[in-house]
């Protein structure tokens, strides 16, 4: 078993240059209401799940994004009605999102 059951990284990268990026399409917001979420449910820690920031993820084309690991199953979002589809069918019930996955093609 690993420390933690799933482990979720969300990319906050911003980029001064103008480049797309993840910070332009309200990630942090993501975050914070994914890291709320798993709190309220009681799964945060070690043993179940650890939302994380991450700088740049490289797929900033798909952004927002964030990867699901042990899974490495790769999600856009747009709003908190994602997050919580992700929260709720994923990392509380296993269960990969569909609609929500991005596409290998999307990178940088």
């Amino acid at each position: 078993m690993s420390y933690f059951e799933r482990h979720v990284f969300f990319c906050l990268n911003q980029r001064p240059n103008g480049e797309a990026c993840c910070a332009d399409h309200a990630a942090k917001a993501g975050f914070d209401h994914c890291k709320a979420r798993v709190a309220a449910a009681g799964r945060n820690g070690p043993g179940a799940v650890r939302v994380n920031k991450a700088g740049c993820l490289d797929r900033c084309s798909g952004g927002p994004v964030a990867v699901v690991y042990p899974e490495g199953t790769w999600y856009t979002f747009v709003d908190n009605a994602d997050i919580d589809e992700i929260v709720d069918r994923h990392l509380l019930g296993g269960e990969v999102v569909q609609r929500l996955v991005l596409p290998d093609d999307v990178g940088r």
